[in-house]
């Protein structure tokens, strides 16, 4: 079988922090995936688990072969997405500006090479 892929695009989460969730998962079985994510207590973890749910679910669409319980995560990872910059008032009439950072996270699942 070939592989299925998911996206998520402009989460409103820096990509430094869904790398950390993201990391947890690569190279696990999708089963082993879905606990390791149910346990991890991170907010972006929710939205990890939908785009893993959406890559199953590409791989059922594309092969009615498919064995869920043995697909594996073959590759997940975070690129960043476009960064909102704003503004934020300061002392004496100034302004900060600061960065609301965005970011594309996507899960690709596969049969394990026997």
């Amino acid at each position: 079988m070939a592989e299925a892929r998911a996206t998520a695009k402009y989460l409103r989460v820096s990509p430094q922090k869904a790398r950390l969730v993201v990391d947890l998962i690569r190279g696990q079985r999708v089963g082993d995936a879905m606990n390791t994510l149910r346990f991890t207590k991170k907010r972006v973890t929710e939205e990890v688990m939908k785009v893993l749910h959406a890559a199953i679910a590409n791989a059922e669409q594309k092969s009615e072969t498919v064995d869920v319980e043995e697909l594996v995560v073959k590759r997940a990872y975070v690129n960043e997405g476009p960064r909102a910059k704003r503004i934020r008032p300061a002392p004496q009439g100034r302004a900060y500006r600061y960065q609301r950072r965005t970011s594309h996270i996507t899960v690709v699942v596969s049969s394990p090479e026997k």
